[in-house]
C-alpha cells in the first residue's frame, strides 16, 4: 500500500504538534514506520488520506462497539448540535442517561459525568481519599489509568512501601502515596496492605487488563482484592473504561460478579465522543460537590452533543439482547482461527481473550501481567504488524494493547483478517 500523503500529513504535523501526534501511541515510535492518518470510518473499516481501507480493530481504542459512524449516534450527535454545542449549564439529556446508566450497572446509586477516562480516574482517587481520609492508593503495574501524576508510578528499589516517578514532572512527593502491586498476584496485595496498615484508601485496577495487552483477571484475583479492601477499610475502584458496557452491559462487576466500591467510564459510555464517568453508591458520591468537600468540577462535563452520543448507544446496547453473546463469538472465532493459522507455520505465541477484547502475544509461556507481557519477543510483532497493516488490517501498533471487536465485522471480514495471518506467518 502507499501513505504518500500521510507521511506528508506526519511531517506538517510534527512541525507543529509533539511528535506529530497528540497521544504518543499514534506516533507508530513502537513498531517503526509512519502512522496513518484517518480520514473517515464507516463500520468495521477506516479509511485513511490516502484511500486505502483498512479492517479496523482499534475502533478508537474500544467505544465503537457497534462500528463506525453508527447511524442513531450520528444522527443523535447532529439532532443536539442543531440546538447549540455547549451551554455550562444543566440540561435534562444529562438525566436520562445518568439514569440508564445507573439502572444498567451493579451496586452504583450516582454518576458524574467528565470529560475523559483520565479525568474519571483521576476524580475516582480523589473521592476516595476524601471519603477514606486516608492518601495512599495502591495500582498496578501494567495497567493504565490515564496520565494523572498519581499513576506515572514505576517500580522502586523500596516498591514494598513506595514507588518512584517514570516521567518527569512527577514529584517524588506524589510517587510516595501510590504502591506498585503486581497485576494477577493477591499474595503481593496483601503483603503491600500488610506494610502500609491503616493508610491505603483505594486500589484501583483494570479488572481485565487491556494496557499490557488483553489480560483477564485469574480466578479469584478480583475476589481476593474485594475481600482485602473489606478487611481493610479500602476502597475498590474498577478501572472500566475499557471493559464498561462492553464485556456486560453491566461491565465486569456483572460478568464476574464482583462489586466494586467506585467505577471508572470512558469509550462506550461516550459513544466515541469524550466522555468519561465515574459512579458509586450514594454514601461516597455523596462526599462530591457540591454535596459534600471533594471538589471536582469541569466546564464541559455533561456536554450535551457528547451525552446525546452516549445515549444513543447506551439505549442500542440495553435493547440489543444479543449483542454480547455475538461478540463474544465473534472474538473466539477470530481466536481459534489466528491460533490454527500461526501454529500451522510453528509461529510461537499465546493468545488471551475475554469477551470482545483479545490480543496475540509472541511468547512462550501464559501472559499474566506485565512482566510475562514484556517478554513477548517484539520484533516479531513489528513484522506482524506491519504485514497486517500491509493486508489492510489495522492493530494496534503496540504490543501491549487489546485488540477491541466490533458488532460491525462480518465473518468475511474476521475469515480474511484469519487468511492474512497465515500468508504473515509463513515470514515470521
Amino acid at each position: 500500500m502507499l501513505y504518500q500523503r500521510s507521511s506528508a500529513l506526519f511531517k506538517a504535523a510534527q512541525e507543529v504538534i509533539p511528535g506529530g501526534v497528540n497521544s504518543p501511541v499514534r506516533a507508530f515510535s513502537a513498531v517503526g514506520g509512519t502512522p496513518i492518518f484517518a480520514k473517515s470510518a464507516k463500520g468495521a473499516y477506516v479509511y485513511d488520506e490516502d484511500g486505502n481501507r483498512f479492517i479496523d480493530y482499534i475502533n478508537s481504542w474500544g467505544p465503537m462497539l457497534l462500528g463506525h459512524a453508527f447511524p442513531p449516534v450520528v444522527e443523535a450527535v447532529i439532532e443536539k448540535a442543531k440546538l447549540g454545542t455547549s451551554f455550562g449549564m444543566p440540561t435534562a439529556i444529562e438525566t436520562e442517561i445518568a439514569e440508564l446508566a445507573v439502572s444498567m450497572v451493579p451496586n452504583i446509586d450516582k454518576i458524574r459525568f467528565v470529560n475523559s477516562g483520565t479525568e474519571a480516574c483521576m476524580s475516582a482517587i480523589r473521592l476516595a481519599r476524601g471519603f477514606t481520609k486516608k492518601d495512599k492508593i495502591i495500582k498496578f503495574a501494567g495497567c493504565y489509568h490515564g496520565h494523572s501524576d498519581s499513576f506515572l508510578i514505576a517500580a522502586g528499589s523500596g516498591a514494598i512501601t513506595f514507588g518512584t516517578p517514570n516521567s518527569p514532572g512527577v514529584t517524588e512527593g506524589t510517587a510516595k502515596d501510590t504502591l506498585l502491586a503486581k497485576y494477577n498476584d493477591i499474595d503481593n496485595v496483601k503483603a503491600l496492605v500488610e506494610a502500609n496498615k491503616n493508610s491505603i484508601a483505594a486500589i484501583i485496577v483494570e479488572p481485565v487488563a487491556g494496557n499490557m495487552g488483553c489480560i483477564p483477571p485469574v480466578e479469584g484475583f478480583l475476589e481476593g482484592l474485594r475481600a482485602v479492601c473489606d478487611a481493610n477499610d479500602i476502597l475498590l475502584i474498577f478501572d472500566e473504561v475499557m471493559t464498561g458496557f462492553r464485556l456486560a452491559k453491566g461491565g465486569v462487576q456483572e460478568l464476574k460478579s464482583v462489586n466494586a466500591d467506585i467505577v471508572c467510564f470512558g469509550k462506550v459510555v461516550g459513544g466515541g465522543l469524550p466522555v468519561g464517568a465515574f459512579a458509586a453508591r450514594n454514601e461516597i458520591m455523596n462526599h462530591l460537590a457540591p454535596l459534600g468537600p471533594v471538589y471536582q468540577a469541569g466546564t464541559l462535563s455533561g456536554n450535551p452533543l457528547a451525552m446525546a452520543a452516549g445515549l444513543a448507544m447506551l439505549k442500542a446496547i440495553q435493547a440489543d439482547k444479543g449483542l454480547i453473546n455475538r461478540l463474544e463469538e465473534k472474538t473466539k472465532y477470530l481466536h481459534v482461527g489466528i491460533s490454527e493459522a500461526l501454529n500451522k507455520n510453528n509461529v510461537t505465541h499465546t493468545i488471551n481473550r475475554i469477551g470482545s477484547m483479545i490480543s496475540v502475544h509472541f511468547a512462550e509461556d501464559a501472559v499474566v501481567d506485565f512482566d510475562s507481557a514484556a517478554k513477548g519477543n517484539n520484533e516479531t510483532f513489528k513484522k506482524f504488524f506491519h504485514g497486517m497493516l500491509n493486508e489492510g488490517i489495522y492493530i494496534a501498533p503496540s504490543a501491549f494493547e487489546t485488540w477491541f471487536i466490533t458488532d460491525a465485522l462480518t465473518y468475511e471480514d474476521l475469515n480474511s483478517t484469519i487468511a492474512a495471518v497465515e500468508q504473515i506467518a509463513k515470514t515470521l
